[in-house]
């Protein structure tokens, strides 16, 4: 129990910033991607930057909670750019967010193929 509080928390601070991932991007460099999903409170729409084949940046704008849904939504982001894939598992307590942030990055991906 201790473990999950501590986790909680240290997600809070994480997400305590905007949701953009804290790898950066290339300085503008590279294509950007966008799609949505729809969330446990709604739309939830994304921009990805992909540079020379790989996910180097994800911009999210969406109402989730920024305590459950948000701190999901940022380790989704750490996730998908550490293994260049949206093929990740959802996050647990977070189970609708989860997959209506990976259907946006998907569609994003997709709509880059068109």
């Amino acid at each position: 129990m201790k473990y999950v509080i501590f986790s909680v928390l240290a997600l809070i601070f994480i997400v305590s910033g905007c949701l953009t991932s804290p790898n950066g991007g290339g300085g503008g460099e590279g294509e950007i991607l966008e799609g949505t999903g729809t969330g446990y409170r709604g739309p939830i729409y994304v921009r990805l930057r992909v540079k020379d084949g790989s996910i180097t940046e994800i911009d999210v704008d969406s109402m989730e909670d920024r305590f459950v849904g948000g701190a999901a939504i940022e380790e989704l982001i750490d996730l998908i750019i550490e293994y260049n894939s949206a093929d990740v598992d959802a996050v647990s307590g977070a189970t609708e967010t989860s997959k209506g942030f990976l259907s946006a990055v998907e569609n994003a991906i997709i709509s880059g193929r068109k």
